[in-house]
């Protein structure tokens, strides 16, 4: 049996070996002192969220004052100094982590080495600071505090975005993204998936339209047929099935919209694949789009 956590992925707790996953390691509060920390470096990441109170951190990339509300991060061997401010020292709450997705996901927010703090949140952060202390080795335990940490780094992906330029979203692949994964409910409209993809509906219209030669109704309808051509290859179930699979609830109309794009009803297109033995010919394709 596969082990949930192999030896060649560490699951130690002290942050000394570098893991492709997410890995939580430890979480900690420290309460109003005059507390301070370096010049150092450390090998892992540890974010922290000031509860009240205010302090100051320096690195080489300069001195942020900090206050309550506002976090800051320490990125892996960057050198660091921090202490509380003399006259309102802080109290504030961190957790440690590692692995290669931390870094994948702190890409998607605005902290870096070069700015590593955060502005004060709109929501209170403390409580989803506190993960299990004291965890033990038990892999469903590992893998909640993992859950937990991702469901606090989820918040600072969200209240602090990475600034992308408009030109370098990628609103038709969403567009795409969303009709891949909800083509199946007879529900799903045109307005569904520009409310999804959240920008103007004719800017959509027109980017989908110069990015694949049609409409986006014109795309859900051929990605669902393609789909049908899939279930009809590679499964025996009924046409009615197929159709209620792929987001018609009426076979007939199902029936109707699959001979107008690829010229064959479902039942002469599975008739034709057991005769040709043919297995990958879809009549249709979205490669190029």
């Amino acid at each position: 049996m596969r082990q949930l956590f192999p030896e060649n992925e560490s699951n130690t707790l002290n942050g000394s070996h570098v893991n492709n996953r997410l890995v939580f390691i430890s979480y900690g509060h420290k309460p109003v002192n005059m507390h301070k920390w370096g010049p150092g470096v450390r090998d892992v990441y540890a974010l922290h969220y000031i509860i009240k109170g205010k302090g100051m951190l320096r690195t080489r990339e300069g001195t942020f004052p900090l206050e309550k509300g506002e976090s800051f991060i320490i990125f892996p061997y960057m050198e660091i100094y921090y202490y509380p401010n003399p006259q309102d020292p802080w109290e504030y709450v961190w957790v440690e982590f590692n692995g290669e997705e931390a870094t994948c996901l702190l890409e998607m927010t605005s902290l870096t080495p070069y700015h590593p703090v955060a502005s004060a949140s709109p929501l209170n952060l403390k409580s989803f600071f506190e993960i299990d202390k004291d965890m033990g080795m038990d892999a469903y335990i590992k893998l909640r505090c993992e859950a937990k940490l991702r469901l606090l780094l989820s918040y600072y992906m969200e209240y602090y975005p990475k600034e992308v330029s408009i030109n370098q979203v990628d609103y038709v692949g969403q567009a795409k993204t969303f009709i891949h994964r909800h083509y199946w409910k007879s529900t799903i409209r045109v307005s569904d998936i520009v409310d999804a993809v959240k920008i103007e509906r004719s800017y959509l219209f027109r980017l989908f339209k110069e990015a694949t030669g049609m409409s986006i109704s014109t795309y859900l309808t051929r990605y669902r047929v393609q789909q049908a051509c899939e279930l009809l290859r590679s499964s025996d179930l009924s046409i009615k099935a197929i159709a209620y699979s792929v987001g018609y609830k009426d076979p007939l109309y199902f029936s109707r919209v699959f001979k107008k794009a690829t010229s064959y009803t479902p039942s002469a297109y599975m008739t034709l694949r057991l005769e040709s033995n043919e297995t990958t010919h879809t009549f249709l394709s979205l490669d190029n789009t």
